[in-house]
């Protein structure tokens, strides 16, 4: 850990983590559940350094992280959706 670092910093930093892949050899990284399992650049970082992640792609974390997107991707699909205010509200 650097000086002053939580305990958590290691499993957040997304960098070191794929580095860390690709030195040992993985072949993928299954991120579990919260820190870097919804975590769009950890996802592309994997992709980018030949390391499968274990997951949605970077893509589908981003879509699904914006929930506006998401429904008018679901309602595209003609995925039942609650009816809602449409588009994003300030």
């Amino acid at each position: 850990l650097e000086p002053g670092a939580t305990p958590v910093a290691p499993y957040l930093d997304a960098e070191a983590v794929v580095a860390l892949a690709v030195r040992e050899g993985c072949e993928a990284v299954h991120p579990g559940y919260g820190f870097l399992s919804e975590n769009e650049h950890f996802a592309a970082l994997c992709e980018q350094q030949g390391v499968v992640f274990v997951g949605p792609r970077a893509e589908t974390i981003d879509l699904f992280g914006d929930k506006t997107k998401a429904k008018i991707v679901a309602a595209k699909a003609d995925v039942p959706i609650l009816v809602s205010s449409p588009g994003m509200l300030a």
